[in-house]
């Protein structure tokens, strides 16, 4: 799913415009990278929650020439699922026909249950 296939399923659903939609897309995932900026935690209760994890510096290598660099330290963002999100998606896998291990099924959300 793309940001534009998620701004039209939130119009779609709301009977907004597009650029409503677009503008309360827009608005989640800067207040999220905002408050990830500062150092926040991001907790979506049956989602997930977002945090920031610090990589220590280490030594790397240029691929192309094989020579050592010095990596510096970085914070990387990191996402851990909720429980209820990792229960709906093994519930629906447990669905599939086993059988076919290849196919997908839809991801159903608590509202839709």
């Amino acid at each position: 799913m793309t940001k534009a296939d998620l701004v039209e399923e939130v119009s779609r659903v709301s009977d907004l415009t597009k650029k409503h939609s677009e503008l309360i897309v827009e608005t989640v995932f800067k207040s999220i990278i905002e408050a990830l900026q500062r150092g926040d935690k991001i907790e979506l209760r049956g989602f997930g929650s977002f945090r920031l994890r610090q990589r220590e510096p280490r030594k790397g290598r240029n691929p192309k020439t094989g020579d050592r660099v010095d990596v510096p330290p970085k914070k990387v963002p990191y996402f851990k699922p909720g429980k209820e999100l990792k229960d709906l998606i093994n519930r629906e896998i447990a669905k599939l026909d086993p059988e076919k291990p290849d196919q997908a099924g839809p991801i159903l959300f608590a509202e839709q249950v």
